[in-house]
């Protein structure tokens, strides 16, 4: 076919609607889109060495062509990558859809010093520079008792930090069945190597005794660490020293104790005590039961069971915390303004009184059965009223995620779906693809939602994603 048939770039970039769209993208963006459809159009129709098109579209029809690809290019290129989704899985903490929701108060704080400039590392007082470290020590010493605190980036961050500061080059003492690894392939041992702190392990997987740690200790010990298991657990024939009588042991040699919690519990706020959040949660460590025992140092996650941020947070003895502020590595793992900002509100909620209330883990934790029970009746009432499926409300478990509380589920009630002509595993990749899209769970065959992960304000736009869906 006659190359001269096909539009320039400068042609089709004068049409009246490519100009519109340049007022939004920029005159670079759209000569690249151009650029980008007019070689699809030359592969297409043969340009450049195949002429066996037999009915080649006139120049209009070609430029309309381009404006349509270049308008959907542009889309594609300027779409983030990063979007809400809808979490049906009834996975609280679930890593992989971005764990923690912010509670409201945490949004706002967001805003305001994302807006315009704060005092991240000014003295207002002094009128002179400042610490950002210091940022949230206050609300964090309150609901700890923790002498002082410090925040970097993740707990991941914090054990490192915390090893490096107080043990490189010297010994850490770690039962064997503690040697965890975590999402992503991160492993204490390996944490421990980058730190330049020496690993010497104590006891078994299965069972540790504090005779063990007591053995272990010479004069290279640094410290004594304790790792939670947050993401699995050992069952059967086991043993595992009290906190209290690693303290003991401790202070006896004047070795400090360090305790890697990773989940971040706090405990259950006020007004959820006794309830669903209780009962899930019972058995987890916080930092306020592990300082009041007479740990040195703890480390703990912001944005699993808090509730927050990402962040990894380090509460303990005074002199021990700025040794690790200190550190050179600290510049590298510190937060910024945003962290902070949220990391503050959240803890505000808790400091407050209200966290139960209005920070989304806990009140979803919180949430009841019948309540829960209650949205899904009437989603599956809904969704049975427009003719497109079958549902049945069933009983089912909502997971606590996050790597925290293997194990432990929370009852909930699951909306069961079934699509005419739709298996379950193609109304999942539709909902997934959808706007905003929907992740939920396949069991016994068929599609299920669980609502306790889901905001209530949310339900409609569930009920209108699967509508969308069904119809593809």
């Amino acid at each position: 076919m006659d190359r001269r048939v096909i539009p320039s770039v400068e042609q089709v970039r004068q049409r009246p609607a490519v100009r519109t769209l340049e007022g939004t993208y920029g005159r670079d963006a759209i000569v690249t889109a151009i650029r980008a459809e007019v070689e699809i159009i030359k592969a297409r129709l043969g340009a450049g060495g195949d002429d066996t098109v037999d009915a080649p579209p006139g120049r209009e029809d070609l430029l309309a062509a381009l404006e349509q690809g270049v308008a959907a290019r542009l889309v594609s290129m300027t779409r983030p990558s990063l979007v809400p989704v809808l979490n049906a899985t009834g996975v609280i903490v679930h890593t992989n859809l971005g764990r923690a929701p912010l509670a409201a108060p945490a949004l706002a704080s967001l805003h305001a010093v994302a807006a315009g400039y704060s005092n991240l590392e000014y003295d207002l007082a002094d009128g002179r520079r400042g610490a950002r470290d210091l940022h949230a020590e206050r609300l964090l010493r309150t609901l700890t008792g923790a002498e002082a605190a410090v925040v970097v980036n993740n707990n991941a961050a914090a054990t490192l930090l915390i090893l490096a500061s107080l043990a490189a080059g010297r010994e850490v003492i770690v039962s064997r069945g503690e040697l965890v690894e975590i999402g992503g392939g991160f492993r204490v041992p390996e944490v421990m190597s980058q730190s330049g702190a020496i690993l010497r392990e104590v006891g078994t997987t299965n069972r540790t005794r504090a005779s063990d740690y007591a053995a272990a200790l010479c004069e290279r010990t640094a410290l004594i660490l304790r790792v939670h298991r947050s993401n699995f657990r050992i069952e059967g024939f086991t043993e595992q020293p009290s906190v209290a009588s690693l303290v003991e042991i401790g202070r006896a040699h004047g070795i400090p104790v360090v305790e890697d919690q990773g989940s971040g519990y706090l405990g259950p706020p006020a007004a959820a005590a006794g309830g669903e959040v209780d009962r899930a949660l019972a058995g987890e460590p916080t930092p306020v039961a592990s300082l009041a025992a007479g740990v040195d140092v703890v480390c703990f996650s912001g944005d699993k069971l808090l509730g927050g941020p990402q962040a990894g947070i380090v509460v303990g003895r005074a002199a021990l915390v700025a040794r690790i502020r200190r550190h050179p590595l600290m510049r590298a793992v510190r937060v910024d303004k945003l962290a902070y900002g949220a990391l503050e509100a959240t803890l505000a909620e808790y400091v407050a009184g209200r966290a139960a209330r209005t920070v989304p883990v806990l009140r979803m934790l919180g949430a009841t059965i019948d309540e829960i029970g209650a949205r899904a009746e009437r989603l599956a009432t809904r969704l049975r009223q427009s003719g497109r499926f079958e549902t049945d409300v069933i009983d089912g478990a909502s997971a606590v995620g996050g790597g925290s509380a293997p194990g432990l589920e929370v009852r909930t009630r699951l909306v069961a779906v079934s699509a005419a002509g739709l298996a379950p595993d193609r109304l999942d990749e539709r909902l997934r693809a959808g706007s905003p899209p929907l992740v939920g769970r396949i069991e016994s065959g068929r599609f299920v939602i669980d609502l306790r992960t889901v905001p209530a304000d949310q339900d409609e736009t569930v009920l209108a994603a699967l509508l969308a869906a069904q119809r593809g």
